[in-house]
């Protein structure tokens, strides 16, 4: 991959057309702008215009926001070393591309966005028909905000066969378009019906597992469940992501678009991030919901800090990425005791996890290593993960899987997707999980989940 400075686009991607005539194969182009200030929810409606392909990032730290429209590539792999197989087709990807850019921002030039499904080995569903195993999107176009700026970053993927022209005038008629972006008026879901899914099944499951894990078959198991809505119309995604984005201020807000249908949430829970080989993670296990008063919040959080379960579901979560992490890491930080970490609606456990990344190891390399956490799956990890596919009454698709993005500077971050919803249209499935362990009580275990499902059903209008 070669940096220089930004020509004029025609100039660029006539460059990357001889390339591709002299190589024989696909040259890629990245052009990055400094642009005036502009609103990313405007920008994501606006895109809608453009392609039916669209993705949205905001980190919890509220630092850092990406918005691509349309396709350039995608990486995809299915099922076998699917990490692995993504991080050697963005390599391939890198290796073949030219990126102009003067500001060297993360999240900006060459940048994938998307996710991965909780576990391939799921039997197919049509319900995710739209969201393959992995799918990570490098978009034709992506607005950026970080560090107070903002950048416009041109993606295009330039084949011997094309022609020069008509790549140069597609992309300068589709730039104006999202640049012209004047806002859009926010269409909020009127819901017209609401289903929960076996919920008197769920409770027996999470009965059994009880019983499975004080006779020794496993130790810990997250089971997840399903809520269904139908709208009087079909779901406009800009304002749902900014109605997330309004009231879920402490949470990664993300949105994948995928032949039509949106894979949106509001996650708290990071699952790494990589900026100049300093690498991140966080052990959030254990919930308790926020007080009506500041009395009662302290109350709930100090009983949460002592809870023998809550504690040792934590504790599952900590020892697992703390392996994971010195695995491919050195000079690793972990604090003795949680903190709580407060939403809107619920508070957690919390124990943050730092380190520094060893060289040769990606961020997919850690990802790899830490998906899915006890925190979303179970101990043992893959004992856990089996359980859930023979017991549990859903596809998970991506759901509770990560979530995020990497740059070719070797920034990124990847998320856990929960608290989260697929639209399709007039239609959504949210879901939401619980960390099943010897003692818990399947009525209080719903009442969590229910808790948990509240961000998506407020913004969703299903309260």
């Amino acid at each position: 991959m070669l940096h220089t400075k930004a020509p004029h686009i025609e100039e660029a991607a006539g460059e990357a057309l001889q390339r591709a005539h002299l190589l024989g194969e696909p040259q890629c182009i990245s052009i990055v702008e400094h642009i005036d200030d502009m609103d990313a929810f405007q920008f994501f409606h606006a895109g809608g215009s453009v392609d039916l392909h669209r993705t949205f990032w905001q980190s919890a730290d509220n630092d850092l926001t990406m918005v691509g429209i349309g396709r350039a590539s995608q990486l995809y792999a299915e099922r076998t070393d699917r990490f692995q197989e993504v991080q050697r087709l963005w390599q391939k990807l890198m290796d073949n591309a030219v990126v102009y850019d003067d500001y060297q921002k993360k999240g900006t030039g060459l940048t994938a966005l998307g996710g991965f499904s909780f576990d391939p080995e799921e039997s197919d569903d049509h319900l995710w028909g739209s969201f393959p195993d992995s799918q990570m999107t490098i978009p034709a176009f992506m607005l950026t905000k970080v560090g107070g700026a903002a950048y416009l970053t041109m993606n295009v993927l330039i084949f011997p066969e094309d022609h020069l022209k008509q790549i140069v005038h597609q992309l300068l008629d589709q730039r104006e378009t999202l640049m012209k972006s004047e806002g859009f008026e926010a269409a909020f879901p009127v819901v017209t019906g609401r289903e929960e899914a076996a919920p008197a099944q769920w409770k027996e499951t999470v009965k059994k597992a009880t019983e499975d894990i004080k006779n020794g078959k496993i130790s810990k198991v997250v089971l997840a469940r399903e809520i269904r809505l139908k709208f009087q119309d079909a779901v406009q995604a800009a304002s749902v992501i900014k109605e997330l984005a309004d009231s879920q201020p402490n949470s990664y807000i993300f949105a994948f678009e995928s032949r039509g249908d949106y894979f949106v949430g509001a996650t708290p829970e990071r699952l790494a991030k990589l900026e100049n080989r300093r690498l991140v993670s966080t052990c959030l296990a254990g919930t308790t919901p926020r007080g009506a008063t500041s009395e009662e919040d302290e109350a709930l959080g100090l009983e949460l800090l002592n809870d023998p379960k809550n504690r040792q579901e934590h504790q599952f979560v900590v020892d697992m990425i703390k392996d994971a992490v010195e695995a491919c890491s050195s000079n690793v930080s972990i604090p003795d005791v949680p903190v709580l970490y407060p939403l809107k609606n619920l508070q957690h456990l919390y124990t943050p996890v730092t380190a520094v990344l060893d060289e040769g190891y990606t961020l997919l390399d850690v990802v790899e290593k830490l998906h899915p956490t006890p925190a979303l799956g179970g101990m043992p990890q893959q004992e856990a993960v089996s359980y859930i596919r023979k017991h549990e009454q859903l596809n998970r698709g991506w759901y509770a899987g990560p979530v995020g993005w990497f740059d070719a500077k070797n920034n990124g971050e990847f998320a856990v997707a929960i608290r989260s919803a697929l639209i399709q249209q007039d239609q959504a499935s949210l879901f939401a999980g619980c960390g099943v362990v010897e003692d818990s009580d399947p009525q209080a275990e719903y009442e969590e989940t229910a808790v948990k499902l509240k961000p998506m059903l407020t913004v969703l209008g299903g309260l």
